[in-house]
């Protein structure tokens, strides 16, 4: 597989590509770039994947979604087609590229719903602490950060590496972090990792563990709902993780999928979607008051 060439990738992910509307969107000063995909009609859902990913975390998902929901999907800044921020160290310069693209995608007034997976979680934080006017609510997937356990994945490196062990590889990686069944690992998985992960541009994502979520959690008013994987290997322990959030968010609500690993979205997608528009159907709580 090429380093730039979408067509080379699994017919799903091409055909969904192809059905979405693209728009790309300036930041700092108009010198970067960001890339939005949309689907469907209806009230705005943003999504933002997680680390080393782009929209195609949201594969198996956002057909459902579409079916309601204007369905937003963001490359973050510094993933898949969208540039890196100057300052790829900090949260707060990401969240704020993307306030900045949302604002400028035609009809977005507010408010928006927003599911972010794992790094997602961060940056969707610091974004509504950018623009609270923007935001109704947040569901975070598999979201680490929270000073709960986390343990370290028997990740491999593809440097040096091409052809199929390069894919061999990457299935190992999806295996020891991202997907509980190794059944489920296919190859349009594959595609995603590998296309995905070299376009990773930035170092965000090293600002989040042991606890980074949850001092910014700390300052968010918009209520909060979790969906978490039974089996996530990096971070254990659904009803912990929740519990941590209920420390702040006491009406925080959670739904376990079943039989999946890290990346749930693609490994259970039925039992996912489920959860998600079981929580988006339910009328949103009040923000919290001011402290």
């Amino acid at each position: 597989m090429s380093n730039t060439d979408l067509a080379e990738l699994a017919p799903e992910i091409r055909e969904l590509d192809a059905a979405s509307r693209r728009t790309s969107t300036p930041f700092e000063g108009g010198a970067k770039q960001m890339t939005w995909r949309e689907w469907g009609q209806g009230e705005p859902l943003l999504l933002l994947h997680g680390s080393h990913g782009n929209w195609m975390h949201w594969l198996r998902n956002i057909p459902a979604l579409a079916q309601t929901r204007r369905v937003i999907a963001a490359d973050m800044p510094g993933f898949g087609e969208s540039d890196a921020p100057a300052d790829i160290e900090s949260p707060a310069d990401h969240a704020r590229a993307m306030v900045e693209g949302l604002r400028a995608l035609p009809g977005i007034t507010g408010p928006v719903d927003v599911m972010a997976f794992s790094l997602g979680s961060l940056l969707a934080c610091y974004m509504t602490l950018e623009a609270p006017e923007l935001f109704r609510r947040l569901i975070v997937v598999d979201a680490g950060g929270l000073g709960t356990p986390v343990f370290t994945a028997d990740n491999r490196s593809v440097r040096g590496l091409t052809g199929q062990a390069v894919r061999d590889v990457n299935r190992h990686n999806l295996g020891a972090m991202m997907i509980h069944d190794p059944a489920r690992i296919d190859e349009t998985a594959i595609d995603i990792s590998i296309y995905c992960g070299r376009r990773t541009k930035t170092r965000v994502m090293y600002h989040v563990i042991p606890d980074k979520l949850l001092a910014v959690m700390e300052r968010v008013r918009a209520p909060i709902d979790v969906i978490w994987a039974e089996f996530d290997y990096i971070h254990p322990d659904p009803e912990l993780n929740a519990d941590v959030i209920r420390t702040l968010q006491p009406e925080a609500e959670l739904r376990v999928v079943a039989r999946a690993g890290h990346w749930p979205m693609y490994e259970q997608p039925e039992g996912f979607n489920a959860a998600a528009l079981d929580l988006l159907a339910r009328p949103a709580r009040p923000w919290l008051p001011e402290a």
